[in-house]
């Protein structure tokens, strides 16, 4: 049977999601970031991780951003197939709900309307929108503001079938160590394996928004996942880049089929300020 969704309700969903994503840090992220101040063993590491907990705090009972990079508006879309969008354009009730947000919200203004001519567009829209269709008559909605510090860190490389998880190893290392400080870290390590050139950066952009503490399903990319988080914390790069024993504090590994003949590899670097936030319609 199908159900009418108004597209007014998307817009009011995602205006709000802009808002409480860029003032409140996600649960996992908050839990994480408090257990590896209570791991770390240097005094400086310490301190950091200690000052970051101290500005979530502000920020919460302030209404000031976790980040004056506000990021640009990341939004996927499960869409049940028996859903009908009522009232006008999805598209459209996306990015004007980013647009009220970060109006509403007095967020950072960071889009520009072409990548050369570099005018900001004033409200923050367009918003990257991924859809897909899915079984059922549910809309959820998953909203990643993305900051560019950590984005423009990232990689994507089309590695040789003959390199396999060691080549990945090391391309995930690679990314992390050049990143430097750079990325704001400690960092959350969405890493994308398989499909295409495009895909590969999609589900390595998905992977942020996986709480950090669930793993893949996958035994052996599970298996991955842990011995990437230990290899990238003995980088030493540390909180902040100050050194420490907390480079990162997840490495989330999403993977698809792929060709014959090719393995991409995308890893996208998002800092501590990794937001998130999921909603059902």
């Amino acid at each position: 049977m199908v159900r009418e969704v108004a597209v007014d309700t998307i817009t009011d969903a995602v205006c709000d999601m802009c808002i409480r994503s860029n003032h409140f840090l996600s649960p996992d992220m908050e839990k994480a970031l408090k257990e590896a101040a209570e791991r770390e063993t240097r005094p400086l590491a310490v301190q950091v991780l200690e000052q970051l907990k101290e500005n979530l705090k502000i920020a919460g009972e302030e209404m000031i951003p976790i980040c004056q990079d506000t990021g640009m508006a990341v939004v996927f879309m499960d869409i049940g197939q028996d859903v009908h969008f009522v009232g006008g354009d999805l598209t459209e009730a996306v990015h004007e709900g980013v647009r009220q947000g970060y109006q509403k919200g007095y967020l950072r203004k960071s889009v520009v309307g072409d990548p050369l001519l570099r005018v900001n567009t004033g409200d923050n829209t367009p918003a990257i929108l991924h859809c897909r269709i899915v079984p059922g008559d549910k809309v959820t909605i998953t909203l990643a503001p993305k900051g560019f510090g950590s984005e423009n860190m990232s990689s994507l490389v089309m590695l040789k079938p003959a390199d396999g998880t060691e080549g990945v190893k090391q391309g995930v290392i690679k990314a992390v160590r050049d990143a430097g400080p750079n990325a704001c870290p400690p960092l959350v390590v969405g890493v994308g394996i398989g499909g295409t050139f495009e895909k590969a950066a999609l589900m390595a952009k998905e992977a942020l928004t996986r709480p950090v503490g669930l793993h893949a399903k996958l035994p052996h990319i599970e298996k991955l996942e842990c011995e990437l988080l230990e290899e990238i914390n003995r980088l030493g790069i540390g909180p902040g880049g100050l050194g420490g024993n907390t480079t990162a504090l997840a490495v989330n590994i999403n993977t698809y089929a792929t060709h014959i003949a090719g393995l991409p590899l995308a890893v996208n670097l998002c800092c501590h300020v990794n937001r998130h936030i999921s909603r059902v319609v």
